[in-house]
C-alpha cells in the first residue's frame, strides 16, 4: 500500500535548501496529488490574466527526502498509475507560446475530460495523461519548477506517463523529489504554452541506484530508452542528448565512436519535448530491439 501525499505541501522552485515534507526510505510507493500548473486558480472561462497569481505557477508537490540517496547516485522513479480529475484547462495570450505574437487577448478554455477522451468545442480526442514536472534538487542554487534542467523540473516530455521510469541525477543529500503539472493532453512541443492542465495524483516508487552516474535525465519504458536535456536552443539541445547517448553506449558496447553513430543514425529517434519553457527540451530515443541486442544494462 502506498503512502498518500497532499497537494497543499508545494514548492515553486527545485532547491536543497528545501525542509522535506516527508522521509522515506528506497523503494518506498507514494501516491502524490497535484493541483494543475495554475494551482486550480482558474475555475471559469472568463478568468482574466491579471486575476491570476503568476507567482504561483507550475507547483510542484514535495519536496520528499528519500534515505540514503547521495550527490552522485541516481534516483529511479517508477510510475505506476496516473488519475486525473474530470476538467482540466488551456489558456494562452500574448507573448505566449509561439503564436503569442498574433494573439491578441488572454483566453481560457475548460476542457471536460471523460471515458479517456477530451472534448474540445464539438471535437474529441485520445488522452495521454503525462507529467510536465518532475525531478529532483539541482546541486547548487534553486531552479523555478517552470523550468526545465539536468535536474528535471519542466521537461514537458509526452514520454513521462504510466510504465515510464526516469532516472535523475542526484544533487543533494536526499534527492529532494518533487512532481505536478500533469496533463490529460499535450502533443509534442506545447505550442500554445499550455497542454490539457489538469489535477490529479500520480503512484510513484523512489529507489536509490549507487552505480548510475548520470549527467542528464533518462528515461526507460517497455519499448525504448531516452536522453532528454534541456539547453538554451533546441539545436543545442538535440546535440547535447544524442552526445549523452553515444557515451552511454560506447561505455556499455564495444562499439567505436563511428559505430555507434552509424547506429544510432540508422536507428535512434530525435524527438522534441517543449519549446515554450525559459529552455528547450529534446530527447534522443533508441529502441530496446537494438539495446537488447547489443546486450546493454544500464546498471
Amino acid at each position: 500500500m502506498s503512502q498518500f501525499v497532499a497537494c497543499q505541501t508545494s514548492i515553486y522552485a527545485f532547491s536543497g535548501k528545501h525542509e522535506p515534507i516527508m522521509r522515506v526510505e528506497s523503494g518506498t510507493t507514494l501516491t502524490i496529488e497535484t493541483y494543475d500548473c495554475f494551482q486550480n486558480q482558474i475555475q471559469s472561462e472568463s478568468t482574466a490574466f491579471t486575476a491570476i497569481d503568476w507567482n504561483q505557477i507550475n507547483p510542484a508537490t514535495g519536496p520528499v527526502y528519500v534515505e540514503g540517496a547521495l550527490p552522485g547516485d541516481t534516483l529511479k522513479v517508477t510510475i505506476h498509475k496516473i488519475e486525473l480529475a474530470e476538467q482540466g484547462v488551456m489558456a494562452t495570450g500574448p507573448g505566449l507560446g509561439v503564436m503569442g505574437h498574433r494573439i491578441e487577448k488572454f483566453e481560457v478554455k475548460l476542457i471536460p475530460v471523460r471515458d479517456g477522451k477530451a472534448y474540445f468545442n464539438q471535437i474529441e480526442f485520445p488522452l495521454n495523461p503525462m507529467i510536465g514536472v518532475i525531478g529532483v534538487a539541482p546541486a547548487e542554487g534553486e531552479v523555478s519548477c517552470g523550468t526545465p534542467g539536468a535536474h528535471g523540473g519542466n521537461m514537458d516530455n509526452t514520454m513521462i506517463t504510466e510504465g515510464a521510469t526516469l532516472y535523475f541525477p542526484v544533487g543533494v543529500e536526499g534527492a529532494l523529489f518533487a512532481l505536478g503539472d500533469l496533463h490529460a493532453a499535450m502533443g509534442d512541443g506545447e505550442i500554445g504554452v499550455s497542454g490539457i492542465e489538469i489535477p490529479g495524483k500520480v503512484t510513484v516508487t523512489l529507489e536509490v541506484v549507487k552505480n548510475l552516474p548520470l549527467a542528464q535525465p533518462l528515461l526507460e519504458n517497455a519499448d525504448s530508452l531516452a536522453t532528454i536535456v534541456s539547453a538554451p536552443t533546441l539545436d543545442e539541445a538535440v546535440k547535447e542528448a544524442v552526445e549523452h547517448m553515444i557515451d552511454l553506449l560506447l561505455n556499455r558496447t564495444s562499439l567505436t565512436v563511428s559505430e555507434c553513430t552509424m547506429l544510432m543514425s540508422a536507428t535512434g529517434q530525435t524527438q522534441i519535448c517543449q519549446v515554450v519553457d525559459p529552455l528547450m527540451t529534446a530527447r534522443f530515443v533508441v529502441p530496446k530491439s537494438i539495446l537488447n541486442q547489443l546486450q546493454v544494462k544500464l546498471y
